[in-house]
């Protein structure tokens, strides 16, 4: 048995649970999707894996789904965060919804020095996070963070965790990322349509962390650099392998 709706809620699920809906929630269950006692949803919280679950209770306000049987297992993605600069409201919506069905572990907008968008809206961007993963079939949800300065960020940057600089001023290889750090936490950070300026170009060409990749001959968007990216990581060394 299978559901063709899913829902990420964040509640315990396992094996006779019983999950209380949100009123947004059973809106759409049942005003909008017209679901009823006895019909399946599946549902997953990003821990615990996917779960089919069966209506129990219905109504315009709320309700109560029964979980019944797990239906897949936690998928966690690499350790993969995506750093990018916010650029106009539909462009970063995109590259959000991209990340997360691409299997980024946490997306990261950075205000560069170029950047044109001061603020972002993280609680409208993780929405978006939430609906990709509903409709890829994910199991996980990435955590999308409030905008961070870059240089700040480069400040505080963890150990360990390798840096995939995407310029398209520098004649790099995408290739020379499967003789690197396999196995490591990784990042990508994809600038604004700008550019980066000189300073953060020779600060992040400098850091010992960091792989200068170029995505082609041609300049990309912004958002088709993220996806473009994710792609040549994901292949090298990412689960796509």
């Amino acid at each position: 048995m299978s559901a063709k709706i899913r829902l990420y809620v964040e509640h315990p699920l396992g094996p006779g649970q019983s999950v209380p809906l949100t009123r947004d929630h059973a809106h759409y269950l049942f005003g909008v999707m017209r679901q009823a006692v006895g019909g399946h949803v599946a549902l997953f919280n990003g821990q615990d894996g996917e779960w089919l679950a069966e209506v129990a209770e219905a109504g315009k306000r709320g309700g109560t789904l029964t979980c019944a049987q797990q239906t897949k297992p936690l998928q966690l993605p690499p350790d993969l965060w995506l750093l990018f600069a916010p650029i106009k409201k539909a462009r970063t919506d995109f590259i959000v919804e991209k990340a997360a069905e691409m299997g980024a572990a946490r997306i990261i907008p950075v205000q560069t020095e170029f950047t044109n968008s001061e603020r972002i809206r993280q609680d409208r961007l993780q929405a978006h996070a939430v609906e990709a993963a509903e409709q890829c079939g994910g199991t996980f949800v990435p955590e999308v963070t409030d905008l961070h300065r870059l240089d700040r960020f480069l400040d505080a940057w963890p150990e360990g965790r390798q840096l995939m600089f995407c310029d398209e001023a520098e004649v790099g290889s995408a290739l020379r990322l499967a003789e690197t750090a396999a196995g490591q936490p990784w990042a990508i950070l994809i600038g604004p349509e700008g550019g980066f300026s000189e300073r953060e170009r020779k600060r992040l060409t400098g850091l010992p962390y960091a792989h200068v990749v170029s995505l082609g001959p041609r300049i990309l968007r912004a958002d088709t650099a993220a996806v473009a990216a994710m792609t040549l990581w994901q292949q090298a060394l990412g689960d796509w392998s």
